[in-house]
């Protein structure tokens, strides 16, 4: 079995496309959620990406490709530029692992406008649309596959990755998510959920309060983010830095509720992930928390963080970064993916901002905001626990 390595970051973000840069911004804690949809009947809090796609199309080139997969390309190519290309892969060895959870929501919008419909709507708003385009830039001819388990979509992407660059199946996989949901409909869609965050006028910026005790939901966020996963020999082969390790990874299902997550089924996935990686909670000093900052999934994630880390509860700090870009949906696992392996990468620690008073009863040590050096960390996980009860975990360690 191969060790997998990551070799290649790459999103495109709220923040920006530049990997580095987002994770500064995640210290310095600035937030790009805003209040939008003004003709909307209520204010709501998002997190749009600050995007050009004529950096990475020609205006002939955009007809028929949705926003999805516009981020999805320019996240692939900035991560393959990281890891110094893809060296001399035989193209048949070459995989594409997306997750996607809605698809090009944009070219669903529009065709449900009324009025004539493009005829590349169908290509366009496809959920597996994003990895194709990816795989067409890169000429990948190995498989290219979209995941589509809501917010563990990329997540899951990942971890399928890495089991093919591990078994051999691939020579290097690019694995990541991409979502643009900011579209009228589906925010209206959200809304009617009422799980997103509420805001006083001119407050929408700090309204995604994950593990506070005055968390009202999440802010919707968009972008892509994409990693390059080979193993550790070919990266050596070819002289390429190699971030972090990706030791581990579970899936498991809660099998329980369609929106109610369950404390039970994300300890599984916990602790299948640690076991893969061959590590003890205790080893693990940091977790990027799925912390959509409702009330009951902030609180049954750190049931099942506790339940994992019993007595070691203490040595892990924990943070959701969504706090400052959103709620990516189905690109949410792989942009923090990318963060973690920075965090370790970097032993910084991106904390949480937005809990001036955190819920006692979450019970967990939430990275101080004045504190961030990690300088022993060795291990990290970022968790992703999805409608549909389908939850992912990923360890990553030090390089």
């Amino acid at each position: 079995m191969n060790e997998v390595v990551v070799t290649g970051l790459g999103a495109v973000s709220p923040h920006g496309d530049d990997a580095a840069a987002l994770f500064d911004a995640l210290l310095r804690g600035e937030s790009a959620v805003q209040s939008q949809f003004p003709e909307l009947p209520q204010p709501t809090p998002a997190a749009r990406a600050p995007f050009d796609a004529l950096r990475w199309f020609t205006k002939l080139q955009l007809a028929g490709v949705d926003r999805v997969s516009q981020f999805a390309v320019a996240a692939a190519a900035l991560a393959v530029r990281d890891a110094g290309g893809l060296g001399d892969a035989d193209p048949e060895r070459i995989g594409v692992y997306f997750g996607c959870g809605m698809g090009g929501a944009a070219a669903l919008e529009a065709a449900y406008g009324g009025g004539r419909v493009p005829p590349l709507t169908v290509p366009a708003f496809m959920p597996n649309a994003a990895a194709a385009h990816v795989a067409m830039r890169h000429h990948a001819q190995g498989p290219v596959i979209t995941y589509a388990v809501a917010c563990a979509s990329s997540a899951l992407a990942i971890a399928e990755a890495a089991k093919a660059v591990q078994r051999g199946e691939v020579d290097v996989a690019i694995a990541g998510g991409s979502e643009a949901l900011l579209v009228p409909g589906v925010v209206r869609a959200w809304q009617a959920m009422m799980t997103l965050a509420g805001f006083a006028p001119g407050a929408a910026a700090n309204s995604c309060r994950p593990f506070a005790i005055d968390r009202s939901g999440f802010a919707l966020g968009e972008g892509a983010a994409c990693l390059v996963l080979e193993s550790a020999a070919r990266a050596r082969e070819r002289g390429t830095r190699a971030y972090a390790g990706l030791a581990g990874w579970g899936l498991r299902c809660d099998a329980t509720h369609l929106t109610k997550p369950d404390a039970g089924g994300q300890q599984r996935t916990l602790r299948a992930a640690l076991r893969q990686a061959g590590l003890q909670a205790a080893d693990v000093g940091y977790c990027n928390a799925h912390g959509t900052a409702t009330r009951i999934g902030d609180a049954v994630e750190a049931e099942a963080l506790r339940g994992v880390w019993g007595r070691d509860i203490d040595g892990l700090q924990v943070s959701s970064t969504k706090a400052l870009h959103g709620h990516l949906l189905g690109a949410a696992g792989a942009l923090e993916a990318v963060i973690t392996v920075l965090a370790l990468h970097r032993r910084q620690l991106p904390p949480q901002w937005h809990c001036d008073q955190p819920d006692p009863d979450c019970g967990l040590r939430l990275v101080s905001t004045t504190a961030t050096a990690s300088p022993q960390l060795q291990a990290a996980i970022s968790s992703s626990f999805a409608f549909g009860g389908s939850n992912a975990a990923l360890v990553f360690t030090r390089a």
